[in-house]
């Protein structure tokens, strides 16, 4: 089973761990080379940051690619202000999950809820965000259930808007929750390093 086989990849990477500002932060590096960091709160166990990195053909390592969190501003964009000032009002994309689902936000969405819509396309797998005056499309995959090869479900999906912000939520399916909660024992079990002031020995 594809969950399982996930699940059994995460426990036999090299894995270190560090208890940082109250998080756990985990790195996984795999066989194959790719490395995976996530970030956890320590009080709620609930999934911060998960970024990947992959070695290029020459052997030397790529960019952090976020998947869950938001994307570390770009260095150029915080040396011109004038391309802050430009880019501050497109939408902004980025994925927050909580403990039952996963969950993407879009920010500078000023529109009324009543003009997107928010679908499931299972051939493609991907959600397909639209709205009735074509000014916003998104389409974006949900890479936990690539990886666990399980299927999209419509019914899982649901948005909401607030402040300007789109808010999708997908509900975890009960495979994922599982596998979510059998990670986290796992985690747990790992030898941590404590970075400042804090007391590893109430972990």
């Amino acid at each position: 089973m594809a969950v399982q086989c996930w699940l059994d990849s995460l426990k036999n990477a090299k894995k270190t761990a560090l208890l940082q500002d109250g998080k756990r932060k985990v790195h996984y590096l795999f066989f194959d080379g790719k490395e995976l960091a996530e970030e956890y709160d320590t009080k709620t166990d609930a999934l911060i940051v998960r970024k990947w990195r992959v070695k290029n053909a020459l052997g030397a390592h790529g960019p952090w690619e976020t998947e869950v969190g938001e994307t570390a501003p770009c260095t150029v964009a915080a040396l011109d202000p004038e391309l802050i000032k430009e880019n501050s009002s497109n939408p902004l994309f980025m994925r927050k999950d909580t403990k039952t689902s996963f969950q993407w936000r879009i920010r500078n969405l000023p529109y009324p809820k009543d003009v997107y819509t928010v679908s499931v396309e299972p051939t493609e797998r991907s959600c397909i965000v639209r709205t009735t005056n074509k000014k916003y499309y998104k389409k974006f995959s949900i890479p936990d259930l690539d990886r666990c090869q399980l299927p999209l479900d419509s019914s899982a999906l649901s948005f909401a808007h607030a402040n300007n912000t789109l808010i999708i939520s997908y509900k975890k399916p009960k495979e994922i929750l599982a596998m979510e909660q059998e990670l986290q024992t796992e985690l747990k079990k790992i030898k941590v390093t404590c970075d400042g002031d804090v007391d590893c020995k109430t972990q």
